[in-house]
């Protein structure tokens, strides 16, 4: 029994020091006082991409949201669907790439692959004059795309993390990201079901 107890003091007494020398070594205490000011729904954030990292071992499924359309539903439904309920929500379809329904050299169909691209453009120029960087992720796009077994997916950008992932954006700001994201999540949600 004294001999656990003594193991355990001295893996008690390694991670005590590792603790020290990894808060030293990387200035932990100014990153906890940086971390503090973050959004109260950052570490959430971050930690819900990062089991979703860890569980597909792909950085890019942990930033997607997706929704799988009803078998019933047809896809020109789906997208008419999304794009009644973008015009409501004042946000305007900006593009349509279109590779559905591809075919190879031999002539052999590929899978439905369309991108749609969606703007509020008064919220765009808000969010620029903020910061440019966001600018990078504008449009807010939405991926048909058909599977390989024949199931077909709508797929968005997550957009918790541009909301939550770091300082608190001022409240005017803050409803109006809100806005997109939730018309983004409805257009999804509705259209994949038949609902409009």
């Amino acid at each position: 029994m004294n001999l656990l107890k003594n193991i355990l003091s001295i893996i008690g007494a390694i991670v005590i020091v590792a603790i020290l020398v990894v808060f030293v070594k990387y200035d932990l205490s100014t990153k906890m006082d940086k971390a503090s000011k973050l959004d109260p729904k950052a570490m959430g954030a971050y930690m819900n991409m990062f089991n979703a990292v860890l569980t597909t071992g792909r950085s890019a499924d942990a930033m997607v949201r997706r929704v799988k359309i009803d078998p019933n539903v047809s896809t020109d439904d789906v997208i008419e669907s999304m794009n009644s309920i973008a015009g409501e929500a004042n946000m305007l379809q900006v593009g349509d790439s279109r590779m559905a329904e591809m075919h190879d050299h031999n002539g052999k169909r590929q899978r439905y692959i369309r991108i749609l691209h969606y703007c509020a453009p008064n919220i765009a120029k808000t969010f620029i004059d903020y910061s440019e960087a966001y600018g990078a992720f504008m449009p807010c796009r939405i991926l048909v795309v058909e599977d390989d077994n024949g199931d077909r997916w709508l797929m968005t950008m997550a957009m918790e993390l541009m909301l939550f992932g770091g300082h608190t954006l001022p409240p005017e700001m803050m409803k109006k990201a809100e806005h997109v994201r939730d018309t983004m999540y409805k257009m999804m949600d509705l259209a994949a079901k038949g609902d409009f």
